[in-house]
């Protein structure tokens, strides 16, 4: 069972076909493996291309990609949403939902945040 950043790391740099039968053709998922390539200046585009044309079969695309990318070790991590401490009182404290939150989260400077955390403290240990 292959994961797809095994299948980055084929493209990128061993250069190994992964895609052997119909279970590992499946298991490629040409979303997150774009994503794993949009992150370099040399194969963003080549990603942005295979997203245009999403129609073409997973192994069209992933041999495509293996066929055009340079064999070069590329990593970088992954960007993801970082927790907004400020939206996440904001949320408990009016009861907002997160868009909500998220339209009303510059009105408020530090101040009043840190009020309305002390508002929320209920007590006890926080386990950090």
């Amino acid at each position: 069972m292959s994961s797809p950043f095994d299948y980055i790391n084929s493209i990128n740099l061993t250069k190994k076909n992964l895609m052997v039968d119909e279970k590992s053709e499946k298991e490629y998922v040409p979303f997150i493996v774009n994503r794993g390539l949009g992150y370099f200046s040399d194969t963003v585009l080549l990603a942005n291309e295979m997203n245009v044309n999403c129609h073409i079969d997973s192994k069209m695309q992933y041999d495509f990609l293996k066929g055009t990318v340079k064999k070069r070790k590329r990593f970088s991590k992954w960007l993801k949403n970082k927790d907004d401490q400020k939206l996440e009182v904001i949320k408990e404290y009016f009861k907002y939902s997160t868009s909500a939150a998220k339209q009303v989260v510059d009105l408020f400077d530090e101040d009043q945040i840190n009020q309305m955390s002390k508002s929320l403290n209920k007590g006890g240990c926080s386990r950090k």
